[in-house]
């Protein structure tokens, strides 16, 4: 046989590796979107920090002018230390405080701005906070945050605030703690799907070494459903061990198919050899000739019947046999079979009762396939009834399809053959040594009533009797 020569992966592996790797690529996403965020909103509040601080630095130097202070070098170091601690900045900014025009009257820092004076035009933009590039070309780019000095509505200077943009961007414990929420997270997901991977393979992985066994003819496994807490995970246990005690059944009784199949055809081929056999040897003689010679030929005709029943069952399994449906009037064709059985086939004088539906009722059916279902249902309750008894054909409209139930009132069917009397070739115990056959008879009848669009079942059974329920689908 032609296998297959693409590698084969391990549940396990292939769920926890595709799923890492997706989960990588997903948390690597969420992390470049959450730098570029927690950058930008960290900037912008210590911006407003910053901005804040400025204010209160030029309220404090104007409420020191108003009470004669004129120091000109008045810097809150307390103020400043508490913005970088609220702000978890390792570097202050460059605190300058200028006259109206610009003129730097008082500086914290001069490494950021070594000039006199800033220009005019910077001070006089209404934006208070503004980006340029560093004088001394020490940094790419400077953050300036300016507030005015106003006494009675009057600007007689300025605070200004200068920072490069690397300190202000300075985010390295934010960016650890993103990666240490980053990494844990994608550890914490790959465990996760690593547990339920594995405990949705360890079933999976039991019902495969069970269906070797299976494949290897050992019938007798059995998985535990106990450990299997999801509903699918239990559906497919208690399947495949149900699958499991089927097959055992099946398998069970295919040798003792087998052999009866192998009887029933070898008993009237041994007959007729005998009976021949002593005709030819001249044992018997007379009218005792005529008569072996008779018996030679109803056994061979008997022989006949299987085999066609064989065949056709065969041929129509295979779909060969065509079945042409038409509109019929089901309580006459079935009176009329019921009435052609009584007369020509219940040799016993079984009595048989046909109860109508009371009004007309048309399915799509082919009468010749009608007739062998029914032929046969009314065979089979026959041979069903011991002793005094009878049988019931009545009539039902359910809806779409018209139902036929076939009521006998013989010993019933055993509970362990219920499920098997579908079974081609299965022989019951009851009709075993009672009738001769080679159990097609129901499972042919079903496949004849489903290429109808009907259907044949076993409605239900017991000591008192059973009944069989034929379906057909009636015309719209």
């Amino acid at each position: 046989m032609w296998k297959s020569k693409e590698r084969r992966i391990s549940l396990l592996r292939y769920w926890t590796t595709r799923y890492a790797i997706t989960l990588a690529l997903g948390l690597l996403i969420l992390a470049m979107l959450s730098v570029v965020w927690i950058r930008h909103t960290t900037i912008e509040n210590r911006l407003d920090v910053s901005e804040f601080l400025a204010a209160e630095l030029a309220i404090r130097i104007a409420g020191s002018q108003l009470n004669g202070n004129e120091s000109k070098t008045y810097i809150d170091d307390d103020m400043i230390d508490a913005r970088d601690e609220l702000m978890n900045m390792k570097a202050p900014p460059s605190i300058y405080i200028t006259d109206a025009t610009g003129v730097i009257l008082s500086a914290s820092d001069h490494d950021v701005y070594s000039k006199d004076s800033f220009p005019y035009v910077i001070l006089k933009k209404n934006r208070d906070v503004q980006t340029f590039p560093s004088i001394d070309d020490n940094h790419t780019l400077v953050y300036l945050i300016k507030k005015p000095i106003t006494v009675n509505e009057v600007t007689f200077g300025w605070v200004v605030m200068l920072q490069p943009e690397d300190e202000f961007a300075d985010l390295n414990d934010e960016y650890r703690l993103l990666a240490l929420l980053i990494l844990g997270s994608g550890l914490l997901g790959w465990a996760a799907i690593y547990i339920l991977s594995r405990r949705l393979a360890r079933p999976i992985s039991e019902a495969a070494a069970a269906a070797k066994e299976i494949r290897a003819g050992n019938y007798s496994v059995s998985l535990m459903p106990s450990k299997a807490k999801e509903q699918e995970v239990y559906d497919l246990v208690t399947s495949f061990n149900d699958m499991a005690i089927r097959l055992e059944q099946l398998e069970s009784i295919r040798a003792e198919l087998l052999a009866g199949v192998t009887h029933e055809l070898k008993t009237p081929v041994t007959s007729i050899s005998g009976l021949l056999q002593a005709v030819k040897d001249g044992v018997v003689t007379g009218d005792e000739v005529q008569e072996f010679i008779t018996i030679s030929l109803n056994e061979t005709e008997r022989m006949q019947t299987m085999i066609n029943d064989l065949l056709e069952f065969n041929t129509f399994a295979a779909n060969a046999l065509p079945v042409s449906t038409a509109p019929h009037e089901a309580n006459t064709l079935t009176r009329d079979i019921v009435h052609e059985w009584n007369l020509a086939r219940n040799s016993d004088g079984i009595p048989v009762h046909f109860h109508s539906s009371g009004h007309d009722l048309y399915i799509l059916t082919d009468p010749v396939r009608f007739r062998q279902i029914m032929m046969n249902l009314l065979n089979n309750a026959a041979h069903a009834i011991e002793g005094a008894g009878g049988i019931t054909v009545r009539m039902h409209d359910d809806g779409g399809y018209a139902s036929i139930d076939v009521i006998d009132t013989g010993v019933g069917i055993p509970v362990t053959e219920q499920t098997l009397i579908f079974e081609r070739f299965y022989r019951g115990e009851n009709k075993k040594f009672k009738v001769r056959g080679l159990g097609l008879g129901l499972p042919f009848s079903q496949l004849l009533a489903r290429a109808m669009d009907g259907d044949l079942t076993l409605k239900e059974t017991s000591q008192l009797g059973t009944t069989f329920t034929l379906t057909a689908k009636k015309q719209r």
